[in-house]
């Protein structure tokens, strides 16, 4: 059975950044460092792990990993693409679609500085991709901060063999259905490519950022009209797994349940509220290994679920084994092989235009 890893990273390097040597934007690199333990531990750091980036005058975590729970930096940080097509085959991947590293945190408020690194980095990994004959696929990331540049960049990346979008829940500190975003969104729906909403917060150290923006923009999105206002994008809500999905549907039908009480015998469950909120409003999640797959197909899922292993990370949303976990569902009996096929194949393919 073909399977696409729906959500997978790099890490970035030094030479991530090289485009920007001898250019006036080279003030921006970022560059690396490594803290002290004392002055580590000051800036809420683990001082066993306290290499970070230096950028626009912050610090900024850039991991240490090593190479018996992660796989090799070479692969990680593409220095080795055979390799790491290599490393895809012996997993049984066909194609990894990709998501940044630091731009899960990064953060500025100069619009040149995040014009100069989001685009530096797109040409790198467009580069390092365009080797791959398609099995290595890449989510754009772009200078929100100027949406007129944004829509340029977009533009670039759909040429230059981008599937997605990268974006987090609340850029800007905007919610994702800001109408500051339109203009991308107006373009992405034009040039078909889909709005991955991936966990990630611009403020350092923080981990709420995993669930609570994925939730919330799922319930601003199917809330606010958004999708049929642009009713060609398609929305993926990337890396927090799907075991929210019965609480959030709980909260967006108390409301009609409400409405409902006295009228008839028996109240509707969870799963019956929004049968088709998914599919209408064209919304794709990554699952975990760890959720609960036959309650959530309940909740009419079963043509938007994908699954990611998190390549590169060893974070609690990584497993590298998790791709071979959806198959062990089908020989189980926990799913069927048509399922199974969906949610490793074809909703990736139908989600990222593949």
């Amino acid at each position: 059975m073909p399977m696409i890893d729906a959500d997978t990273h790099v890490d970035e390097s030094e030479a991530t950044w090289e485009k920007l040597e001898g250019t006036p934007f080279a003030k921006y690199i970022p560059v690396t460092v490594t803290l002290p333990p004392d002055e580590a531990k000051r800036a809420g750091y683990n001082p066993t792990n306290s290499r970070c980036w230096v950028v626009e005058g912050r610090l900024q975590n850039r991991a240490i990993r090593d190479e018996v729970n992660h796989p090799p930096r070479v692969l990680r940080e593409l220095e080795d693409v055979p390799g790491r097509l290599a490393h895809m085959d012996k997993m049984g991947v066909d194609v990894q679609v990709i998501f940044p590293t630091f731009f899960i945190r990064y953060n500025t408020s100069d619009a040149e500085a995040e014009w100069a690194l989001t685009t530096t980095y797109n040409r790198w990994l467009a580069e390092k991709c365009a080797q791959t004959n398609g099995r290595l696929r890449w989510a754009a990331v772009l200078p929100l901060l100027r949406p007129d540049k944004a829509v340029e960049e977009l533009r670039w990346a759909k040429e230059h063999g981008a599937c997605g979008i990268f974006k987090r829940g609340f850029d800007l500190d905007r919610k994702v259905t800001d109408p500051h975003f339109f203009p991308i969104y107006q373009e992405a729906s034009a040039i078909d490519l889909p709005l991955c909403i991936h966990t990630g917060h611009p403020l350092p150290g923080h981990e709420w950022d995993r669930g609570f923006p994925i939730m919330y923009s799922f319930t601003a999105l199917v809330t606010s009209g958004l999708p049929e206002q642009f009713p060609k994008l398609r929305f993926g809500l990337i890396e927090s797994g799907a075991s929210w999905i019965p609480y959030t549907i709980s909260q967006l039908g108390a409301v009609k349940r409400q409405t409902l009480r006295g009228q008839q015998s028996r109240l509707p469950r969870l799963f019956e509220l929004e049968p088709e909120l998914f599919r209408a409003n064209r919304l794709f999640v990554t699952i975990d290994p760890i959720d609960d797959i036959e309650s959530l197909l309940k909740f009419g899922t079963e043509d938007n679920l994908m699954i990611g292993t998190d390549y590169s990370h060893t974070d609690i949303s990584a497993n590298l084994s998790a791709l071979d976990e959806v198959r062990s569902w089908a020989d189980e009996g926990r799913i069927s092989n048509a399922q199974a096929h969906k949610i490793l194949e074809s909703n990736s393919q139908a989600f990222y235009g593949l």
